[in-house]
């Protein structure tokens, strides 16, 4: 971050291809041994999201520059893992995908009442309610992307269908025919899981179906990199498969299906990485050389982890009936 490395030969992402592949291959060390076996506390601290708390985390990432996200996101301004059908599919071409994909996980039909936790610029509650006719709630902890989100549906023609609040999903009441939220559970905390999937429970109609989309671990449980930690997503996790089912499972909630994305993220941050850099110069007037370098590791090594180590993404459906969804996939095509 600080202009103090110098690469004689080739590029940062050939350098941190070395170092991805050379973790990949090694056995862990004897301290990352005893902090494997002292995550279960160390988590519960630095994973720490009450209300009120979780808004100051999110803050330093989200609340950055609308601009930013403008010069590197797709043009529907999606910030989380891509679809890619084909690796050939341009990022706008791949977004879309993510979202019919979802949709069709969530057998949407029109009038429904979906609840989009954690919505983002609102490129998901409208596609579902211009797609598909569904009256959407969106919310999120981001001042900049609440007020983003409103003034794209109001330019769309959508208000009357999709509303955006500055809110906790966990201060929501009333019931929901399905619930989507894509790229926030990585914002919760170990610690906070019980709380989300039994909000989620409550919300919930009996005949509903809900969906979440998160950045997950192959390897099991651990912590987040330090780094990153400090730098981009304070308070952030991406959890391990078994951390959240032993907590949905003793939630009444039912898992009705778990798809694993591998590449997909390693794809999606890789296109977003070439726009960020052919605007180099803009983001550079915005903040300053440091805030680039930073931003393009950030990009880069996390890339990495997708390409290389064992960081995927997965998409868990949960519903309260198990008659709810037809018992085989093919509705889930896109």
């Amino acid at each position: 971050m600080d202009g103090a490395l110098t690469l004689e030969e080739g590029s940062l992402e050939d350098f941190l291809t070395i170092l991805a592949t050379n973790f990949a291959a090694s056995k862990p060390t004897i301290f990352e041994k005893i902090a494997e076996k002292l995550s279960p506390i160390t988590q519960r601290i630095l994973q720490y999201n009450p209300i009120g708390f979780a808004q100051k985390n999110v803050a330093p990432h989200y609340n950055i520059s609308d601009e930013i996200y403008e010069l590197m996101l797709d043009n529907d301004r999606h910030y989380s893992c891509a679809y890619f059908t084909s690796p050939d599919n341009s990022l706008e071409q791949a977004q879309q995908d993510k979202l019919r994909h979802i949709a069709a996980k969530l057998r949407i039909e029109p009038g429904m009442r979906v609840l989009d936790i954690g919505s983002g610029w609102g490129g998901m509650a409208m596609f579902l309610a211009r797609e598909f006719g569904a009256d959407v709630t969106g919310v999120t902890l981001s001042s900049e992307q609440a007020a983003k989100a409103t003034a794209r549906a109001k330019e769309t023609g959508l208000e009357h269908k999709v509303r955006f609040l500055l809110k906790d999903y966990r201060e929501l009441d009333g019931t929901f025919d399905r619930i989507v939220s894509v790229g926030m559970m990585e914002h919760v905390g170990v610690g906070h899981y019980r709380e989300l999937f039994l909000k989620v429970k409550a919300l919930l109609s009996p005949a509903g179906v809900a969906l979440f989309h998160c950045i997950g671990r192959l390897d099991g449980p651990g912590n987040t990199n330090p780094w990153l930690r400090k730098y981009i997503f304070p308070g952030g996790y991406a959890p391990a498969l078994s951390e959240v089912t032993k907590v949905v499972e003793k939630t009444d909630l039912l898992m009705t299906d778990i798809e694993i994305l591998r590449l997909h993220y390693a794809y999606t941050l890789g296109e977003w990485l070439k726009r960020f850099r052919a605007n180099r110069d803009k983001v550079i007037k915005l903040y300053d050389e440091r805030f680039f370098r930073m931003f393009e590791f950030y990009l880069i090594s996390c890339e990495m982890d997708f390409r290389y180590l064992s960081t995927m993404v997965f998409q868990m459906q949960l519903t309260k009936d198990v008659n709810v969804v037809p018992i085989c996939r093919d509705y889930m095509g896109s």
